[in-house]
């Protein structure tokens, strides 16, 4: 018979263990949220571009012919309406051609790995800004989690590899204190991941309601009936910018007479 004697836990450390373990799920459930809003961002942005692409920039097209259309009427026929109706068309063509040729139009197709994903919820895990010790390690946790959703976003793999590594060999990721205390942070940070979790559902909702979303649902359906709508989309735009084309021409002959340059 052994002679070791085992130690009864205290009722404060039972409740440690049952509150690591039910950190342990929140941890997981704020990581899949993570990862789910993480994904439908880079997915949304991809295809923002894509669309940006084939045909915001017909549109940026279409409004400029828009623009030089109304500032012909508006010197055919000067009136103050008119005048704020080439204003406003400018602007808005100006606008358009921005948003076509900017930034957002160069995202590129987003086709996540497994591996790539796997990485990233165990980053959203370990490093979440939700489970640190002080204000220090709040700080620090989120500019790594900053870092982990644009390596995710650009797929690279090797970045988020290195977070993990860098994180875990960092002094603030070593646990341990008293028990009281450690309980006492482990329901805070509950508490705060749990709330974390409910605004994450609600940012979910609120990009899956978005216009870009529903054109995004609206072509994923076309695609099985094996139609590419973007293209569909563009095709109509050009028809628009031709006969753009057409009245800008027959107003400009007009403005010829009237002994006016467009």
């Amino acid at each position: 018979m052994s002679g070791e004697i085992v130690r009864k836990l205290t009722p404060e450390e039972e409740e440690l263990l049952r509150k690591r373990e039910e950190l342990a799920g929140v941890r997981g459930a704020l990581a899949e949220r993570e990862l789910e809003l993480a994904d439908l961002r880079a997915q949304l942005k991809s295809f923002e571009g894509r669309y940006l692409r084939q045909v915001g920039i017909l549109y940026a097209e279409l409004d400029d012919w828009e623009a030089k259309i109304a500032g012909i009427e508006a010197s055919l026929k000067p009136s103050a309406t008119a005048s704020q109706r080439a204003q406003e068309t400018r602007k808005q063509a100006e606008e358009t051609h921005e948003a076509a040729h900017g930034e957002a139009s160069k995202a590129r197709d987003f086709q996540p790995s497994a591996d790539l994903k796997s990485l990233f919820r165990e980053a959203a895990k370990r490093v979440h800004p939700d489970f640190a010790k002080d204000e220090a390690d709040r700080q620090l946790r989120t500019r790594l989690m900053a870092q982990a959703n644009v390596a995710y976003s650009q797929g690279n793999a090797e970045v988020l590899q290195r977070i993990l590594d860098e994180f875990g060999n960092l002094p603030e990721s070593v646990q341990g204190e008293g028990v009281g205390a450690e309980l006492v942070r482990i329901i805070r940070q509950i508490h705060q991941a749990r709330k974390n979790i409910a605004a994450i559902e609600i940012e979910l909702s609120s990009l899956r309601a978005s216009e870009i979303a529903q054109l995004k649902q609206d072509a994923e359906a076309a695609q099985q009936e094996g139609r590419d709508l973007l293209a569909e989309l563009a095709a109509d735009v050009r028809k628009r910018i031709v006969d753009a084309k057409k009245k800008h021409e027959t107003l400009a002959v007009e403005l010829k007479k009237h002994g006016r340059e467009t």
